[in-house]
């Protein structure tokens, strides 16, 4: 009888669907669409004017979205503002990270981001305004390009190919020259944006140490494809 019980119970216990292994609940398509549009309306927003007074009710219908669904994503103004500026900050970063994952020369990784972002003017107009509006604080951010430049720059120092004192304060200074570069190409249209980009990233490397046939070898090489512009 004990021999049958325990039969039974095996055949109980083969029988018994193993359990579904648990998974991540799929995000609601809806609500991130709605976050990507009200971030895409206030990028466009700060790419027009970074002081414009808006209210959420002109935001939430430059998103084409309801208004009682800005409060699902944000609490404020300012944190959507906030979301936006750094989304922007990421998608260049991660452009710049794109591009150079092939190139072995830490000073032309390096500078290629600055050659890059220069061209942004023509290219994502857009992204390149609203930079631009954001002002100094996008030179310390630490998000986007500015702690990746700041990284490639110590790389290159460590390997002979650069040469400063406090690689702090250099990226600092070639963050401010970028902002003024990317200022004077929206105001000047006419201007050749590469031209201009690459006469002041040879300037920049011999500032960092380079000498000018160092440096202008180093910019003469040719610049991966930046990929089409995505509401650019």
């Amino acid at each position: 009888m004990a021999t049958t019980g325990a039969r039974s119970a095996t055949r109980s216990t083969k029988q018994r669907p193993a359990p579904k292994p648990q998974t991540e609940p799929r995000p609601d398509r809806r609500r991130v669409r709605t976050r990507a549009a009200l971030i895409a309306a206030a990028q466009r927003i700060l790419a027009e004017d970074a002081r414009a007074e808006v209210s959420i009710k002109e935001i939430t219908d430059a998103a084409d979205v309801g208004f009682g669904s800005f409060y699902n994503h944000f609490d404020t103004k300012a944190e959507l503002f906030s979301a936006a500026i750094e989304d922007v900050f990421e998608r260049q970063g991660a452009l710049i990270d794109a591009v150079t994952t092939e190139l072995d020369d830490p000073a032309e990784v390096y500078i290629v981001g600055f050659r890059l972002t220069g061209r942004l003017s023509r290219v994502y107009p857009r992204l390149a305004r609203l930079l631009v509006n954001t002002g100094l604080a996008y030179v310390t951010a630490d998000v986007g390009l500015a702690p990746r430049a700041l990284s490639d720059l110590r790389a290159a120092v460590a390997a002979g190919r650069l040469s400063v004192d406090d690689p702090d304060a250099a990226q600092a200074a070639v963050g401010g020259a970028l902002l003024g570069l990317l200022q004077y190409l929206d105001v000047r249209p006419d201007v050749d944006a590469a031209q201009a980009t690459d006469d002041l990233a040879v300037s920049l490397l011999r500032m960092l140490g380079m000498t000018r046939r160092q440096a202008e070898s180093v910019v003469a090489r040719p610049l991966p494809d930046i990929p089409a512009p995505v509401n650019g």
